[in-house]
Formats: C-alpha cells, sequence, structure tokens
C-alpha cells in the first residue's frame, strides 16, 4: 500500500530574528512628508535608507517619500521617482542602501501586501515601519513589520505581517524636540533654559527609578540582575570626581561665560539697530 501524501500548512519566515533601530531623523522627515502630502492622500508611504549589521539589527537613518495612488484593490508607486531619489541619495552617501518602507497611519492596511511586495523585489527582507502622524494622547505609536510567508505545498498563499522590536536612537536633544512633534498643539519653542530645565527634571525622574530599583533589590523585593548592575556601576565610575565647592566654581564660570555672550550679543543687536537708522536718516536727508 502506498504512502499517502499530506500537504502541510506552513508559515515560511522571511528572515529570523531581526531588530530595528530608527534615528530622529526618520521621524521627523515622515512627519514633515505628511503635512505637505495633497490634499486627496489619507497617508504618506515612503522608503527607507540605511544598513543592516552582522547581528540581523536593522539601522534606519534616513528615508524620502514616494507618491503614490491607492484605492481600495490596487496601489501605484511612481517607481521612476524612487530609483531617482535612490541614486540621487546614494551619490551623497554610498553606503546608505535600501532597508524597507515606511507609511503614516495605524498598523498594516489592506494594500500594505502589494507595497511590500514592491519592496521585497528591490531588498530583501525588507521593513516595514509604521508612524502614527495623529500623535494620539500625546503618543506616537512607532512600531516595525517584516513579513512572513503562508505556504500551502509550493505554493505561497499570502503575507503575514509581524511586529519587531524596535528602538528609538535619541540623544537628550533630539528628545526635547521629539516631544514638541507630539504636541499637538503648543504656544511657543521652548528656549535653551527652558529645555534644560525640561531635561533636568527628566533626570531627576529617571535617578528616583534607579533609586527605587536599587533598595527594592537591597530589600530582597526584587531578583538582582547582573547586567543591570554592571551598568549601574559602569554609570557612576564615569562621572568626575568633584567636591561640592569645585562644582560650583565650574557651574559658576560656565554660567558667566554665557551672561558674556549674552551680552555681547545684546550690543552687537544695539549697533546694527543705530547702522540701520542712522542709514535711513542719511538717505532721507
Amino acid at each position: 500500500m502506498a504512502a499517502s501524501e499530506h500537504t502541510v500548512l506552513q508559515f515560511t519566515p522571511s528572515s529570523a530574528s531581526l531588530s530595528a533601530r530608527v534615528h530622529p531623523l526618520v521621524i521627523f522627515n515622515i512627519c514633515d512628508c505628511y503635512v505637505r502630502r495633497p490634499d486627496q492622500a489619507e497617508r504618506v508611504i515612503g522608503t527607507l535608507l540605511g544598513s543592516v549589521s552582522s547581528d540581523g539589527t536593522v539601522e534606519i537613518r534616513n528615508s524620502y517619500a514616494v507618491p503614490h495612488n491607492e484605492s481600495s484593490d490596487q496601489v501605484a508607486l511612481d517607481i521612476e521617482y524612487h530609483h531617482n531619489m535612490l541614486a540621487s541619495h546614494q551619490k551623497v552617501n554610498p553606503k546608505e542602501v535600501i532597508v524597507g518602507w515606511y507609511s503614516t497611519g495605524l498598523g498594516v492596511t489592506g494594500g500594505s501586501a502589494l507595497i511590500h511586495e514592491f519592496y521585497s523585489r528591490e531588498v530583501p527582507n525588507p521593513v516595514h515601519l509604521t508612524v502614527d502622524t495623529g500623535f494620539r494622547n500625546g503618543q506616537g505609536t512607532i512600531k516595525a513589520y517584516v513579513s512572513f510567508i503562508l505556504s500551502l505545498g509550493d505554493r505561497h498563499l499570502a503575507a503575514q505581517f509581524q511586529e519587531i522590536p524596535l528602538d528609538l536612537c535619541m540623544i537628550e536633544a533630539e528628545r526635547v524636540g521629539f516631544d514638541i512633534v507630539k504636541t499637538r498643539t503648543i504656544d511657543k519653542l521652548p528656549n535653551d533654559l527652558e529645555g534644560m530645565e525640561a531635561s533636568m527634571e527628566r533626570l531627576l525622574a529617571l535617578i528616583d527609578d534607579v533609586y527605587k530599583y536599587v533598595d527594592n533589590v537591597v530589600d530582597g523585593h526584587v531578583d538582582p540582575d547582573n547586567s543591570i548592575g554592571r551598568f549601574l556601576s559602569e554609570t557612576v565610575s564615569t562621572l568626575p570626581k568633584l567636591s561640592p565647592s569645585a562644582l560650583d566654581k565650574l557651574v559658576n564660570n560656565s554660567l558667566q561665560d554665557n551672561l558674556l555672550l549674552l551680552y555681547l550679543s545684546s550690543i552687537t543687536r544695539t549697533q546694527l539697530s543705530l547702522a540701520e537708522k542712522l542709514n535711513t536718516a542719511a538717505q532721507i536727508l
């Protein structure tokens, strides 16, 4: 009796253990393109540029929007524009290659599979980045996905998107700007002192969290983590060992330098204003 053959329904992963890191320039570019989108466009689609490390981490450093027309059953991309923009970017930075594509909105939509199929022909295992430019409740939902292929025997039936870990690479100054972008209404941009105050408040909150974690570990409420302990030890060891008087002197010297720069800039503005008024009066006479 011949052995019966069974057709197995299975998922084929497009990549093994991928993760992504996105730089703030990409988020700002996407938000800017969304603001400048055509009136009839509901979302913005574009190409992600960067690199892929040996451990599978996708570094997303740049992006550009791609014009498109979208309906309920089809999506048309301007492929010529996409290739021209890619060539222009690689003239400036040839190390940046296509790593995926982005779209604005919450999550994956019906036409995402068609667009992802196009980028799969451009680069293997593209990453799909979604950015909620509405910033609902002051939160910007940013997620990254990869595609998994659903196969029935040798036939590819469909593609499934699965979320992968995503890390936002921001220094403190960039995070202040990102917090402003997430605020839908703002009276004015913060000056340097207000930005520093916000950074110090965030730093104090983080220090309080560290204190609470250390106290919980000492009291036995939380299991110790050696990696966190080494990180805290290395962080503390990098701090300069200054006495309170030396620290006050350092801060006061820096403050005096800043006040001197403000004074010189004020004098310069006054001189320019006087020169402009004298020139105007001379022309009238």
